[in-house]
């Protein structure tokens, strides 16, 4: 019997990932709903809000940072801006 392994390599050289800071996020739906409005946007490939922070972690290769902040707006929140000095430790995020 003969095997054939076949490798994929997926490229993370073009995926970008921004923290950005979101308030009034109060509950799982408002988490749900900052994340499908962000995730429709050409070029995010995913989204992860994080109530107990307000942080949500976009990840993709074209982020938009104006897009992604008139997401935000529309859906009812207020964008602070990306985080440039997310703790080390961002990287563990609760769903």
């Amino acid at each position: 019997m003969r095997y054939i392994w076949i490798l994929f390599r997926i490229s993370t050289n073009d995926m970008a990932i921004k923290t950005y800071i979101v308030e009034g996020m109060t509950c799982k739906n408002c988490k749900a709903h900052v994340e499908r409005s962000i995730k429709n946007i050409t070029g995010v490939d995913d989204v992860i809000a994080d109530l107990a922070n307000g942080q949500v972690r976009v990840s993709g290769n074209e982020i938009d940072d104006q897009k992604v902040k008139q997401s935000v707006e529309d859906s009812g929140y207020i964008f602070k801006g990306e985080a440039n000095n997310a703790p080390r430790g961002s990287d563990v995020w609760l769903s």
